[in-house]
């Protein structure tokens, strides 16, 4: 999305909202090194101090990361992932414990909730998952999977728990990578879960978002790292 002028009033407030777009959409993607601060101006139609306000307000809610001498990099797609991207460290077993709380429910939820469209888009990441897996691009495998596990969620149509998910952008991404080169993720499918979700029988549903992290954070070892 291409970044508007401001308009006179409330400058730095629609700085913000402006970059917080960007990064949101995913024009600037996690780790991705934003234009630089009299870029940012000249696009924006205001002051350098007005960017550097705002950029500092972003920094501090955890949305951008400033390293001095080198530029200003996005660190998280949202305030909430931000803060619990500070709370969860390197701690994989917390985070899919945290994983299998909002998946669990949102598959339960996505039973009952699910429309046609959810259906469609279900079955279509399912079957880009299961064609990337046990290929030797493990990173894209790994988005494929934390998208159909996204999509569980959305199909929910709970806006808190969605919102709640989408803070965990960062760590799922993370630990969806990680757990893809442990033994109890090899090959696991989740066909069962999206047939569960199509024939609205929460309890399957709830169950099958569940097995496969209750497997993982029992194959985990009692200090499992969320980086490698």
């Amino acid at each position: 999305m291409p970044l508007a002028a401001a308009r006179p009033t409330g400058l730095v407030d629609h700085v913000i909202d402006q970059l917080r777009q960007s990064i949101a959409s995913g024009e600037w993607p996690v780790g991705t090194r934003i234009p630089t601060e009299p870029g940012l101006a000249s696009a924006l139609g205001v002051g350098r101090n007005t960017v550097r306000e705002a950029v500092r307000a972003l920094a501090h809610s955890g949305i951008l990361e400033v390293r001095r001498g080198d530029g200003t990099y996005v660190r998280a797609t949202s305030e909430i992932s931000g803060a619990l991207s500070r709370m969860y460290g390197s701690k994989l077993r917390e985070v899919l414990q945290v994983r299998r709380c909002l998946e669990v429910e949102g598959a339960r939820l996505a039973a009952a909730a699910r429309t046609e469209d959810d259906l469609v888009e279900l079955r279509d990441l399912l079957a880009r998952r299961d064609a990337l897996d046990g290929g030797t691009d493990r990173a894209e495998f790994s988005r494929a999977d934390a998208d159909l596990h996204f999509a569980v969620v959305r199909a929910s149509h709970n806006a808190v728990l969605i919102e709640l998910y989408r803070g965990l952008t960062e760590a799922v991404a993370d630990s969806v990578a990680i757990a893809s080169t442990m033994d109890a993720s090899q090959h696991v499918g989740h066909s069962e879960l999206v047939d569960a979700i199509a024939e609205r029988d929460a309890d399957r549903a709830g169950h099958e978002a569940g097995s496969f992290l209750d497997e993982l954070i029992g194959e985990l070892p009692e200090q499992g790292a969320l980086h490698a």
